[in-house]
């Protein structure tokens, strides 16, 4: 598919798109054609930023349930649509409202900082959100705060904790697609590139981030490949974004750790259901005012300090 040639599905959904005053918002992970169709593509807290500037009625999000919900959180008066309902999020299911209460009943005061991959409802429950990208920062902006209670990613959790001052609560949450990269397979990829620069995620497990030259969000492997004189990249991350990083760069090679790192809910969303989501104006995604409130006060609270 070409953007100069678009195929009559595209057509159709870019007509659609104009007649709803609609928004198409796409992350890094999704398929080639589906990124083809963006009008803004990247991370999930970039995407609702975006979708928090924009003047249109209508935002798609092809992405997963939080991102949207995260998105409607900060859109309140905004329709906001997931092409696909079943398009969740394993790691994010791993912590409930409830459980977070309980762990905060056994750790009074602590401060709860909640990765942003979390559902409306714990981040209600949370007293600041945090991406990949500014964790570090988020953590020692709670300056009195000896030690923080972080969910749900024990692994993004264990970098942070390690690039930090203070004491980590951690939450047993975990990405299943991070966890499969293993150090053999970075190891096997360096015997055929020795001079790639590994750029790995830190929702990876210790081993592979202790092996990797860089360890950074989606956003910032973008950025850092993009401003990089490196001919050659070994991936450590979901295999989607490869896509935009050879495209962006075509005088570059990229290599996935492992062809294996796959998110089946982020594959979920196809160009056919963007054009349904379009035609029927489903599935709107909303948060409950009284949760929004309360969870938009802890994306509030992250924003204002990083930006």
């Amino acid at each position: 598919m070409s953007p100069d040639q678009p195929s009559p599905l595209v057509e159709n959904i870019l007509e659609l798109k104009q007649q709803r005053n609609a928004v198409i918002l796409v992350h890094n992970y999704q398929r080639p054609e589906v990124q083809a169709i963006a009008d803004f593509l990247g991370d999930s807290l970039g995407l609702s930023r975006q979708a928090e500037r924009t003047e249109a009625e209508v935002i798609v999000f092809c992405g997963v349930h939080f991102m949207a919900e995260t998105a409607a959180i900060l859109c309140p008066d905004r329709l906001v649509l997931l092409p696909d309902a079943e398009a969740g999020c394993p790691m994010a299911d791993m912590i409930t409202a409830e459980k977070l209460r309980e762990l905060k009943a056994r750790h009074p005061g602590v401060p709860v900082v909640a990765y942003v991959n979390t559902s409306a409802e714990v981040k209600a429950e949370s007293d600041i959100c945090c991406t990949s990208a500014n964790a570090a920062q988020v953590v020692a902006s709670l300056a009195d705060a000896e030690e923080v209670i972080f969910i749900p990613d024990q692994y993004l959790g264990a970098w942070t904790e390690a690039h930090s001052d203070k004491r980590f609560i951690p939450w047993p949450g975990y990405c299943h697609v991070h966890v499969a990269i293993r150090p053999e397979h970075i190891e096997r990829l360096k015997a055929d590139h020795p001079h790639a620069v590994v750029l790995c995620h830190p929702e990876c497990t210790p081993a592979v981030t202790d092996i990797a030259d860089e360890v950074l969000s989606t956003s910032g492997m973008v950025k850092f490949a993009r401003a990089s004189d490196a001919p050659e990249y070994i991936v450590a991350t979901e295999t989607g974004i490869l896509d935009r990083l050879r495209k962006e760069n075509p005088d570059k090679r990229f290599y996935a750790a492992t062809e294996r790192a796959i998110c089946p809910d982020m594959k979920k969303i196809t160009l056919e259901k963007v054009l349904w989501s379009l035609e029927e104006l489903q599935y709107e995604v909303r948060v409950p005012p009284e949760i929004r409130e309360r969870a938009l006060h802890a994306v509030q609270r992250m924003i204002t300090i990083t930006g």
